[in-house]
C-alpha cells in the first residue's frame, strides 16, 4: 500500500516537472520586450533622444536575456513588433544599443535571421 502511494506521488512529481519545464526555460516573453522598449517608440521612430527610461529599458532587457532561446525570443518579439510599428526607422533601431552603451552581437532589423543568435 505505501509503496504505491510513493509511486502516485512520484509519478505527480515527473508530470509536473513535464508541464512545468518548457515554461521554465525562456525567461523573456513578448510582453516583457514591449515593456521594456515602450519609452523608446519616440526615439525608433524619430532618432529624437533617447529618454533616461528608454535606455533603462534597452539595459534591462539585455541584463534579463542571458540564455541563447531568451535572446531569440526577444529578438522575434522586436521584429514583430518592428512590422506592428512601420513609422520605425531601421537606423534608429541600429543605433539604439549604441546610444544607450549597450554592447549586443549584431543588429536586430526586418532581415535578421533569429534563429542564428547566440
Amino acid at each position: 500500500m505505501a509503496s504505491s502511494a510513493i509511486l502516485r506521488v512520484l509519478c505527480a512529481v515527473i508530470v509536473c516537472i513535464m508541464v512545468i519545464a518548457p515554461y521554465a526555460e525562456a525567461a523573456i516573453n513578448c510582453g516583457m520586450v514591449s515593456q521594456h522598449l515602450a519609452p523608446c517608440i519616440g526615439f525608433l521612430e524619430n532618432g529624437q533622444g533617447p529618454t533616461a527610461a528608454c535606455c533603462t529599458g534597452v539595459r534591462a532587457l539585455k541584463t534579463e536575456a542571458t540564455t541563447t532561446q531568451d535572446k531569440r525570443t526577444a529578438c522575434r518579439c522586436m521584429k514583430s513588433a518592428a512590422t506592428a510599428f512601420p513609422a520605425i526607422n531601421q537606423k534608429n533601431v541600429a543605433a539604439l544599443p549604441n546610444k544607450c552603451g549597450v554592447s549586443i552581437p549584431g543588429a536586430v532589423g526586418p532581415q535578421t535571421d533569429c534563429s542564428q543568435v547566440q
